[in-house]
């Protein structure tokens, strides 16, 4: 019946409306959560208005779905909870979501994405068992390209997921002739970088970057200050660099790994799932040629530098038989400045 149709399509756009809001509320904890997702949870009341929005707590609090119960309260039974990935099914520092959901009345559940690790997974059957109403892969596009990408990809590779971002000007230039890098791109793309800084696990730089340069590495906020939250520094090569470097002062935690194989520096860091690479060319040619690099975040600038250093060196292309090709994944304008990101083509690199 075409009245019924109509119902069935609200109650679909709900169901994604509700999933885009848990996203948000991930996004917001990610990278504090490790070794846990990031994930978030929407409570709809029986009349499918919004009665409590919650995220994973830091490692031993609460999960998303529970914190979004608290905030429901009584208004949580006979409605539906939204989550972005399926409910856990077993007890660790925490006990099982499904417990949680089944003793709060919730008569059904919407989520994302299936979780892949077995000791957790589970969780959907355990629900329907119970009498809970279960659908499942809602907005799994939009949760897997954002706030459970890296968790994902650590949970169905066995190793982190790496981001390689570099600024650029048009003619593929990372610095001037003169060396001078400051600043390719303008304060917009800038501050992007430092905000996604805050909801990483790890940050890696060559010791070239760190002799050349002397960045800091962190996070900041818009006014200068740092970021409540500060991913690990890692600073990777077998050259020495000075005990003045900022890489080293107290405002986060530094590694320093005597190494030029991305395959020890990501073994290294087997406990944090995002990972970026900023630099220098070598050590992003290592990863490229090592078919470690998961995404790339390019900066491009409308400015031209007629030399100097290029954004990427070495990375085991002789021939154009041999290129690496990148699909798009999205184009978007920072300022004057375009940030593409991009996917490698070749799974077997991986």
């Amino acid at each position: 019946m075409p009245g019924s149709a109509h119902r069935r399509e609200d109650a679909a756009e709900q169901d994604l409306a509700a999933v885009a809001i848990a996203n948000d509320a991930a996004e917001r904890v990610r990278g504090t959560t490790s070794p846990n997702p990031p994930v978030g949870a929407v409570i709809l009341d029986t009349d499918g208005l919004i009665a409590g929005v919650g995220a994973t707590s830091p490692v031993g609090g609460p999960h998303a779905e529970v914190m979004a119960l608290g905030v429901a309260g009584d208004r949580a039974r006979g409605g539906t909870a939204v989550v972005t990935l399926e409910p856990c099914n077993h007890t660790g520092r925490t006990g099982p979501c499904t417990a949680a959901l089944i003793e709060a009345g919730i008569e059904r559940v919407v989520y994302a994405v299936t979780d892949p690790n077995p000791q957790a997974a589970g969780g959907a059957d355990t629900l329907r068992a119970a009498g809970v109403d279960v659908l499942g892969g809602v907005g799994a596009d939009l949760v897997e390209r954002t706030s459970l990408r890296a968790w994902l990809h650590r949970q169905r590779t066995g190793r982190a997921h790496v981001t390689w971002k570099f600024a650029a000007s048009l003619d593929g230039r990372s610095a001037a002739a003169d060396g001078t890098s400051q600043w390719i791109t303008g304060p917009e793309a800038r501050a992007l970088v430092h905000l996604e800084r805050a909801k990483l696990d790890a940050i890696v730089v060559g010791t070239g970057t760190v002799l050349a340069d002397d960045p800091w590495l962190t996070a900041r906020e818009p006014d200068g200050s740092l970021a409540d939250r500060q991913p690990l520094r890692v600073v990777v090569g077998e050259r020495e660099i000075p005990r003045s470097s900022r890489v080293l002062d107290d405002a986060a935690e530094t590694l320093v790994l005597r190494t030029r194989d991305p395959h020890e520096v990501l073994a290294a860091l087997a406990d944090r799932p995002d990972v970026l690479l900023e630099g220098g060319p070598h050590l992003a040619g290592a990863f490229l040629e090592a078919g470690l690099i998961d995404r790339v975040h390019a900066f491009l600038s409308p400015v031209l530098l007629g030399a100097g250093a290029a954004a990427v060196e070495d990375a085991g292309v002789g021939t154009i038989a041999q290129a690496l090709r990148f699909t798009r994944e999205s184009v978007d304008a920072v300022g004057p400045d375009l940030l593409l990101t991009l996917l490698p083509q070749r799974s077997d690199r991986t």
